[in-house]
């Protein structure tokens, strides 16, 4: 079956969903079980939706047993399927922060922002249509809310710092987390013999780089057995990972410090991030050249820079 190679299932009923954007193994959805139950951790975009719902039939999970989807923060590659997927999942109701929630519903001004990061062409080619969300459908959580899957209980904390409208998902009793976009990009192409590779996403507008080591040092309180990021799945050196990130949060707001009255900013601000990931990647040991690089890193490099330049034009 085609959907098969999308498939990556671990262990307590996890399985990661490649959701089919912009690459292969950049961007992935979960679907988690337990007891004939189910739920979905981000959705990627509405283009993505066929590949959930043919995982779904794929581990014989059926529709009607899904009872949540869990939406990490609103940004279109997390969330933007969301309206779709409800549609076709009865029982389902979609969880989204407080502060997110109303773009979901009302996805208008979401929708204008992201052309105003991509382009009207770009964001056609990478997100299609956002449908909104059911506003009946939705739960906003509380910062520490509990809610049931089957018999396990996740918890969902508050993380600002990526974004203000960031929840991560703790299920306690497996110890694994959910974090969305709050631990970061850990692309799998990376990794040098099993070892992982992590590095921050600062995209625009809301990144704060004290609020996202905070956060990051919540998530750590878990002590998490595996991370399940977007960008993209497991990781399970968690603690290594999370100094490492921590650090180069703050190296890149320090870069963007640096760099706040350059002249020509953005590109200085893009060239200097390439060089210290690319610093990062030969310390990991990672042996691509220089044009597989910037393949891998660009896309990221052009928002984080964005991210930055939004930051420190607001403590300016």
């Amino acid at each position: 079956m085609f959907i098969e190679s999308k498939l990556t299932d671990f262990d307590d009923g996890i399985t990661a969903i490649d959701t089919d954007y912009v690459r292969p193994r950049l961007d992935a959805s979960h679907l988690v079980r337990d007891g004939g139950r189910a739920a979905f951790v981000d959705t990627g975009t509405t283009l993505s939706v066929p590949n959930l719902l043919a995982a779904l039939e794929a581990r014989g999970v059926a529709r009607e047993t899904v009872d949540w989807v869990l939406t990490t923060h609103v940004h279109l590659d997390h969330a933007g399927g969301a309206g779709e997927l409800m549609r076709h999942l009865p029982n389902a109701r979609c969880v989204i922060h407080p502060r997110g929630a109303r773009h979901l519903v009302d996805p208008a001004k979401l929708i204008a922002g992201s052309i105003a990061v991509y382009g009207e062409a770009r964001y056609r080619e990478l997100y299609g249509d956002v449908v909104p969300v059911p506003e009946d459908r939705v739960l906003v959580p509380e910062d520490g809310q509990r809610l049931m899957l089957g018999g396990r209980t996740l918890e969902l904390i508050y993380t600002p710092g990526h974004a203000l409208h960031h929840y991560c998902i703790i299920d306690l009793d497996t110890q694994r987390v959910f974090p969305g976009d709050t631990f970061g990009i850990s692309y799998r192409d990376f990794d040098v013999d099993g070892r992982e590779f992590i590095m921050p996403t600062t995209t625009p507008v809301h990144f704060d780089p004290e609020a996202l080591r905070a956060s990051i040092d919540r998530l750590l309180d878990y002590a998490p057995r595996a991370m399940y990021l977007t960008h993209y799945s497991e990781v399970r050196d968690v603690e290594r990972l999370g100094h490492e990130l921590k650090a180069r949060v703050a190296a890149f707001a320090e870069l963007g410090k640096a760099l706040a009255s350059e002249a020509d900013r953005s590109a200085r601000v893009r060239q200097e991030m390439y060089r210290l990931l690319s610093q990062w990647l030969d310390e990991h040991g990672y042996p691509g050249d220089a044009a597989e690089r910037h393949r891998l890193l660009d896309d990221d490099i052009d928002l984080n820079t964005q991210g930055i330049e939004f930051w420190v034009d607001r403590i300016a």
